[in-house]
Formats: C-alpha cells, structure tokens, sequence
C-alpha cells in the first residue's frame, strides 16, 4: 500500500465555518492540508436557525461555501440548521461521525461560534474532542475582513434588465431577472458597491456603480424571476 493510500485512510479533515468572509479562507486552508496529506475534507457549518428562515446573507454564504467546497473536491459539505444542541456537541457529533482526526476552526472578532470570543469555546471543544487535533486559524481582520470593513450588512436584492443592461431593484417584481443580495460601499449615498447572486449552480458577482451593473453579464437568462 502506497504512502498517500495510508495517510488517506489515517486523517480526515473537518473544516467549522461561519458567517462571514473568512469562510472561504478556512476551506481553502483546509483543502490545502487535504491535499498535501492526500485526506478526505469535509466542511460543517451549524445554525439555529431552520434553512429557510435564513436572510439573505446567510443563505448567499451558505451557497458559497457549498460551491467552493464542491470545486475543491471536498467530500461533503454539512449543513446542520434548525439545530438546538451546544455548537460543541454538534462539531463533536459529526467529527465522530466521519471519522475525523483534524478540525479547522477560525478565531476572529468577527466569529459567532457559541462563546468563542469568551475563550471557553476552544476550552470545552479540546476537551470534548479526545484524540483529535485542533487547528485554530487566527486571522487578520485588517486583510481578511475588508468587506466587512468597507461594505454594509448585504441585503436582499434584485437585477432588472433595460433594453440591453441591469439596473438594481429592491422591489419583488415579474421584471426581475436574478435574485441575490447587494452589498453597499459605506459612506455613499448612493447605491454603489458589489451585487452577488446565483446562475447556472454558479456564484456570480458584479460592480454596482448608482443603483446599474457596471459589466457585462454573461448567459443572461431567457425569462425574469417569478415573483
């Protein structure tokens, strides 16, 4: 048996995301300690929250994350939503599960990880997680969470389309060709910054300069969003 086959079968990755920019980073660590050891990765993202009472934001991120993790290959990508069990018992639940013997988790201002910025988090969670090892991903919030610096809290929104270009909407209409959410620059009085939506299974992002698109759109849809 090869030296990859083994170190396969000895270590499973499990990467802990919430919301947040940073999420994209975590997976992307965890991928690369997957690749490096040849391991299977998988990604878990808990919440309280039944799926379908997700804003706007939560369930643009959740979509993220599931795609990225599908482009790298990652085994499974877990949502446990609706769930009412200590975040600990959840991780701990799923890591025993899969078999897994390494956890990424991030640890930032911005994390809303059951106590974390209170320090017994990590505590419980290494006691919790008997003979596996815990990765804990400082990040640097002046290089990691410039959106969150730069832009508003996203909010839901819409694309309409004029003759040949997008315009942004917040109103439900049968005009409305994509659905997704916008985040705004702070500091402007106009509806200036980035608009993130979904088409074809594949997340999109365009520039918002005065409430239009600023670029071209590829493979528009034939028909506007029902609503």
């Amino acid at each position: 048996m090869s030296a990859n086959a083994m170190s396969h079968m000895d270590e499973r990755i499990l990467v802990c995301v919430y919301y947040g920019p940073n999420g994209r980073r975590l997976i992307r660590r965890g991928y690369e300690l997957a690749r490096m050891t040849g391991c299977p990765l998988y990604v878990l993202t808990v919440d309280r929250l039944p799926f379908d009472e997700f804003d706007a934001e939560k369930t643009s991120y959740v979509e993220e994350w599931k795609q990225l993790a599908e482009e790298l290959g990652a085994d499974k990508f877990i949502l446990k939503d609706n769930e009412t069990r200590p975040i600990v018992k959840v991780i701990k639940e799923v890591a025993y599960k899969h078999n897994i013997t390494q956890v990424i988790i991030g640890e930032t201002p911005q994390n809303r990880w059951e106590e974390i910025t209170k320090g017994s988090f990590i505590n419980v969670l290494l006691k919790e997680l008997v003979f596996i090892d815990v990765h804990i991903v400082s990040v640097n919030r002046a290089l990691e969470s410039g959106d969150e610096e730069i832009y508003e809290k996203g909010i839901r929104g819409y694309l309409q389309r004029i003759e040949d270009s997008y315009i942004l909407s917040f109103t439900k209409s049968k005009k409305n060709y994509f659905e997704g959410v916008f985040y705004k620059e702070i500091g402007t009085d106009f509806d200036n910054g980035y608009f993130k939506y979904v088409c074809g299974g594949k997340s999109h992002e365009v520039e918002i300069h005065d409430g239009k698109v600023m670029e071209e759109i590829k493979d528009p849809p034939n028909l506007p969003v029902e609503k």
